[in-house]
């Protein structure tokens, strides 16, 4: 799962961002409601932590931009205190979430476990299912009833894509941008290496899921008959 962060407190932002990746998140953090907004736009991002308070574009203006141009990824709105009023815009505005500041870490993963949850991805609290395989969102290791393999962070942030786009071909633009970021200097074969990593770890497992390729375009995970 890839998260932004929009946050100007940077220390905040960067604590944030270490968390997340502790917890097996991808996360990027932007500083100003402007590049917020662009990032938000991009549609690369799984959910966004959203403060309200920020220079150049508050957090509601971008929020309602994004569900205007039909961008329907989660938001959690980060609130001053108390204040109830810009809870109630918010929510009005299509969040889909809000914590007031400060607010403690286990409560923020467990908002993000429940968003996770809610739009039917996740099984329990730290489990992917497709096929026979189960993905430990904690451990990264991947298991069937034969056999478990343990994953690197890369591979696991591959597979967890795929699986959640089950029913549809994933272009390599799109898996580049997810696992590498915008800025990235990654390209296709960096792809194909991983993908390669991917297959020979379901092979192993005897697994009868596998990662087809859709030629020109991108892969597809799929269930062997």
């Amino acid at each position: 799962m890839r998260i932004l962060i929009v946050e100007d407190e940077v220390h905040l932002a960067e604590a944030l961002v270490q968390i997340l990746k502790k917890n097996n998140y991808t996360a990027d953090a932007v500083y100003d409601g402007e590049e917020g907004l662009d990032n938000a736009l991009s549609g690369i991002y799984d959910l966004v932590i959203l403060d309200i308070m920020l220079p150049k574009m508050d957090g509601i203006s971008i929020l309602k931009k994004m569900r205007k141009e039909r961008i329907s990824t989660p938001v959690i709105l980060l609130t001053a205190k108390g204040d109830v009023s810009d809870k109630v815009i918010g929510l009005d505005s299509g969040a889909d979430d809000y914590l007031a500041k400060p607010f403690a870490t286990e409560e923020l993963l467990a908002r993000i476990r429940a968003l996770s949850r809610r739009k039917g991805e996740v099984i329990n609290e730290n489990i992917l299912e497709f096929g026979d395989i189960e993905l430990n969102t904690s451990s990264l290791k991947l298991t069937n009833s034969i056999k478990d393999v343990k994953l690197t962070l890369k591979e696991y942030e591959l597979l967890e894509l795929l699986i959640m786009r089950k029913n549809v071909v994933t272009p390599k633009e799109l898996i580049i941008e997810k696992l590498w970021g915008f800025d990235s200097q990654a390209e296709y074969n960096n792809v194909e290496v991983y993908v390669s990593f991917l297959r020979k770890k379901l092979q192993y497992l005897e697994s009868k899921v596998y990662i087809s390729t859709i030629r020109g375009v991108g892969y597809m995970l799929e269930v062997k008959d």
